[in-house]
């Protein structure tokens, strides 16, 4: 084959390789399954005994002084941030120190 005919050829073979590459693409984004929606994490109750408290019954219960927080967080996490008028005790200090709240007040721990 001669020069001038081979160089006639190579747009030729790269039209049709850029055209297969468009239509196989096309092909594949036609073809693509859409991904599933993650589904709701379950968040099992581990203690369902234990009364939940919503964000809005906290807030309430701050403002009107009708409930004790308890942090039971780390003394050096309570020391960075709590919530004014919280109590700190510590998760693992909580059984043992349980005493020290009046059972007759609304006890309300948080740990964030």
């Amino acid at each position: 084959m001669s020069r001038q005919k081979k160089n006639n050829l190579i747009p030729l073979v790269a039209l049709v390789g850029g055209g297969l590459l468009l239509i196989v693409a096309a092909f594949m984004l036609a073809n693509q399954t859409p991904a599933a929606a993650p589904e709701a994490a379950f968040v099992e109750e581990v203690y369902p005994e234990i009364q939940r408290v919503s964000i809005d019954e906290a807030k309430a219960a701050l403002d009107s002084g009708s409930a004790v927080f308890v942090d039971v967080r780390s003394a050096e996490a309570y020391q960075a941030s709590h919530i004014s008028g919280a109590v700190n005790i510590p998760s693992e200090e909580l059984e043992a120190r349980l005493g020290e709240l009046d059972k007759a007040q609304w006890i309300i721990t948080y740990c964030t």
